[in-house]
């Protein structure tokens, strides 16, 4: 096991944000092209732990906090630049551990001279010049070593944790032909190419896996329409508004170094994502967030009160340390567990009951005499498919047809994550969507409610698609996108064999592994989609993974389940076992609003595997890296809701070649 300090200090520090060089080409001061350095570790907020450099979790809650972390950079301590963070001391000697946050380390930590630490000292920030003697690489712990000039004792090498490393912002090396520091486009103006007028300005910059995102807060002056389509009243002002535009070229074809701007050409959409105009008074707007506050605040407690009642009150230690950001995670995600399917979860490891077969199930079904069941061929499945082609089955499809046409069908797309990329994915979502002779006509579109799930690092890709392609056909307000259930990661150590302890990422992040294809129960049932899809006279629920063999908007399954009164229709692929990747299966929506609200009756499958963690031992984070499986990971699949269903109420169409 690795040791790693906390951070010993009462009152959070201010973080001097410390951004990664970015790789440009440069053509006449301007960037053509946008390229980040993926093997950057600087980050403004780095976490202390030699692993824990994920900092794009932190997305989410951007918006509620962009303002305050607006504010603390503008009173950050100017002119210096963080290249590190004392983690922890080494030996008697008074040598400090620190933890980089440079990507040029052998230069900031290996090079005697002048150095600078801040220092959180009775509330006041402080820093103070001091001098490197020497300093060594730790790979062990991904750490360097260091010894400062009057630092001789481990008592007072004590007194450092916490500190930041500081150097002169002048003192930066001077990178590569082509390359830029991310925090240089920070403070830039932000201007429209087409008409010139300005936008905003750059108040910060993030890396969310497939590109940089500039975060703009918009000009008062700019005359756009927010989100829903309303135009700004008068008086209104957009001082204050934050939007994220992505740093690639296409966006942003131009940036002038010299000027400090850049001009931008956003797709229809983009600037409007996510913007509401405010007409109500300061007075009252401070009010709600108050009363958001609280809210919030409610849900915390109630949140810790279930994982106490769970023995797990060793997830709250990071709340205790870290930066305020750090500890906002932590909380947004110990609010974000789904302690009642947590629980069931672990009731089922308890039981130990035996794992579902959906090929055993599937074949029992078949076999009843009372389940339905349907061989058609694959050529039947798209929406044109001729009457020679469907035979028999025609009035089956036009059934299916005349629901969808009239808004009876609801889709959910469940976006798998076996994509090699984000491209890959967005590539396939958007072929899909644009094809009328799969999907559905685009003239019924405007009828049928959409629900997309997918993993967080891809929602922001996905709304941006939807949004930059008019929503494909489909009414605006009546999409819906979900980030998929997730679960926590528990130990499954023989000692403590009914304390499956969640596992910890880092002290603000709990590790988590996604649901699989049963989590969208959950997720409809806690936004309670299946009782408004109901009032606005959705008969059928469709959900079906995006895989390139199903369709969606199966008109064919669901005439098939219509004629029958069923309440769950399945579609199955003769020449395949894989019902988990390819599923496509029809709900009616009072069975749903039902198996929503039974949500027990789901059999959860726990997974051996192996997975580093941290956690606190005598006052220090800990990274424990096992050499064998060491924890479970929660599956359920979409099959097991047939176990709450009668079988005469199934049907199950078989697609042939």
């Amino acid at each position: 096991m690795q040791r790693a300090s906390i951070l010993c200090c009462s009152n959070p520090l201010l973080p001097i944000p410390t951004f990664p060089p970015t790789t440009h080409k440069l053509a006449a001061a301007s960037l053509q092209t946008r390229h980040t350095r993926l093997d950057s570790v600087s980050s403004p907020l780095r976490l202390p732990l030699n692993r824990l450099h994920n900092y794009h979790l932190a997305l989410p809650p951007l918006h509620s906090t962009a303002t305050e972390e607006i504010v603390e950079t503008a009173e950050a301590v100017r002119g210096f630049v963080s290249v590190g963070y004392v983690a922890n001391v080494h030996g008697l000697q008074g040598e400090i551990r620190v933890k980089p946050s440079t990507d040029f380390p052998e230069l900031r930590f290996a090079e005697p001279g002048r150095r600078w630490l801040r220092q959180q000292i009775s509330g006041q920030e402080r820093v103070e010049e001091v001098e490197l003697v020497e300093g060594r690489g730790h790979p062990g712990q991904k750490s360097w070593i260091l010894r400062l000039r009057g630092i001789d004792d481990v008592d007072q090498a004590r007194q450092l944790i916490g500190s930041t490393l500081l150097v002169r912002e002048e003192d930066r090396p001077e990178l590569e032909e082509g390359e830029i520091y991310s925090r240089d486009l920070v403070g830039m103006r932000v201007i429209l190419k087409e008409t010139g007028k300005p936008v905003g300005n750059v108040v910060n910059v993030f890396n969310s896996g497939a590109s940089d995102l500039l975060q703009v807060m918009l000009d008062s002056s700019l005359d756009i329409l927010d989100s829903t389509g309303k135009p700004k009243p008068a008086g209104t002002t957009l001082s204050g508004h934050l939007v994220l535009i992505p740093f690639v070229e296409e966006i942003v074809p131009d940036v002038d170094i010299k000027n400090k701007e850049m001009q931008i050409t956003p797709p229809k959409g983009l600037l409007e994502l996510n913007l509401r105009f405010d007409e109500r008074s300061k007075k009252e707007r401070r009010q709600i967030d108050w009363k958001e506050r609280k809210k919030s605040q409610k849900r915390l407690i109630a949140a810790k009160k279930k994982l106490c009642e769970m023995d797990q009150k060793h997830v709250f230690d990071g709340l205790r340390f870290g930066e305020k950001a750090q500890r906002s995670l932590l909380a947004d995600q110990i609010v974000g567990v789904n302690s009642l399917l947590l629980q069931q979860a672990l009731e089922n490891v308890e039981i130990r009951s035996k794992r579902l077969n959906v090929t055993e199930m599937v074949s029992a079904l078949k076999a009843e005499e009372t389940s339905s069941t349907l061989e058609i061929s694959e050529k039947c499945q798209i929406s044109s498919a001729s009457e020679d082609k469907l035979s028999t089955h025609s009035h089956l499809q036009e059934k299916g047809v005349d629901l969808l046409s009239k808004g009876k069908v609801a889709i959910a797309l469940v976006v798998n994550n076996s994509y090699d990329s984000e491209n890959t994915m967005s590539s396939f979502v958007q072929t899909l969507l644009r094809d009328d002779q799969r999907l559905l006509k685009m003239e019924d579109r405007a009828l049928v409610p959409l629900i997309l799930v997918c993993s967080a690092q891809k929602i922001e890709s996905l709304r941006m698609h939807f949004s930059e392609n008019d929503y494909f056909g489909f009414d605006s307000g009546k999409v819906q996108f979900f980030e998929e259930e997730k679960l926590p990661v528990v130990s499954n150590s023989v000692e403590e064999e009914k304390k499956h302890k969640i596992l910890m990422k880092s002290p603000w992040e709990i590790l988590q592994s996604p649901v699989g294809s049963g989590g969208v129960f959950s997720l409809l049932s806690s936004h309670n989609v299946p009782e408004n899809l109901s009032e606005m006279g959705v008969e059928y629920i469709e959900i079906c993974s995006t895989n390139p063999r199903n369709v969606g908007a199966n008109s064919l399954l669901l005439g098939f389940v219509n004629k029958n009164k069923a309440d769950v229709g399945i579609q199955i692929f003769k020449d395949t076992n894989d019902f988990e990747e390819s599923f496509d299966v029809i709900f009616s929506t009072d069975y749903m609003k039902k198996l929503t609200k039974q949500l027990n009756k789901l059999q959860f499958n726990a997974t051996t595997k192996q997975n580093s963690y941290v956690e606190m031992v005598d006052k220090e984070w800990v990274d424990v890296n096992p050499s064998s499986p060491n924890s479970y990971e929660f599956d359920c699949t979409i099959y097991s809701s047939l176990k709450a269903c009668s079988f005469d109420k199934v049907c199950i169409m078989e697609v042939t070649e």
